[in-house]
């Protein structure tokens, strides 16, 4: 069996997110079903983020594996057989311990917001939320340091039976770029609505209808308080792995059930 990296970009507006779902239009099922065409047999595909309806992506990465991958399957031909709102960017052979979710060591996501009282430009509209208040942005940043590190996110999570909240929280900052505030999130792991909550965290208090120290209050308390915000304006941008000789020894780092690390004696 091959292993094969993809990397692949998608306007999430018409898919009912990345899983398969029977009867509707996801991410992984077209790709499953026009790849498969194409190398003559089933396949299954796993992604780094499986990213909920609405969401788009330009980094999500994925892999595959097939007893043989035509010589002449390149991107430009798969990318034909592929709807207009899927490209694939990229396709590896990839060694037999790369996994596209559980040996990944971050996944960075964008989102977009616009303050003005005009709205987003109607262009933008479908990928900037339209806010209408000034955002401060010092407000934000302040409000977004205490939650970087390892926390048990809870009060940010729709959580699964059984599961961990655990996650090492990398980067969380807000910036202007040119008429619109671009926030950017990054983690090692996500767990279902963790991004768009904490979105949903900041803006009130960038608006100041909420202290800065609002969003780690939720956070110690367990307790949730943020707007799960829309999608539209979520973006997976970029996708980082570990070196080829460290991919097997992350897979099973990931696999393990998280808690938080005790602290120094």
């Amino acid at each position: 069996m091959k292993r094969i990296r993809l990397d692949i970009a998608y306007d999430g507006r018409e898919f009912a997110g990345w899983a398969r779902q029977r009867e509707l239009r996801t991410v992984q099922g077209v790709l499953e079903q026009m790849v498969g065409n194409l190398v003559g047999a089933g396949v299954e595909i796993t992604c780094a983020g499986r990213t909920d309806a609405g969401v788009h992506a330009r980094g999500q990465v994925a892999h595959l594996d097939v007893t043989n991958w035509p010589a002449d399957l390149d991107t430009w031909r798969l990318n034909r057989a592929l709807p207009a709102d899927i490209r694939v960017l990229a396709i590896r052979a990839v060694p037999g311990e790369f996994d596209a979710r559980f040996s990944a060591l971050w996944r960075r996501y964008t989102y977009r917001v616009s303050d003005s009282s005009t709205g987003p430009a109607p262009l933008d509209r479908g990928q900037v939320l339209h806010w209408g208040k000034p955002l401060d942005l010092a407000a934000m940043n302040a409000a977004a340091k205490p939650l970087i590190g390892e926390h048990d996110f809870t009060a940010y999570c729709k959580m699964r039976e059984g599961a961990s909240a655990v996650r090492q929280l990398i980067d969380l900052n807000s910036k202007r770029v040119g008429a619109d505030i671009v926030i950017t999130v990054t983690a090692d792991a996500f767990c279902h609505s963790m991004v768009r909550s904490l979105i949903g965290a900041l803006l009130p208090v960038g608006d100041g209808r909420k202290p800065v120290t609002w969003p780690v209050e939720m956070l110690t308390s367990g307790v949730k308080g943020a707007t799960v915000m829309p999608p539209h304006p979520l973006v997976l941008e970029e996708v980082g792995y570990p070196a080829a000789d460290q991919l097997l020894d992350r897979q099973l780092q990931t696999k393990q059930h998280r808690t938080l690390s005790e602290p120094p004696a």
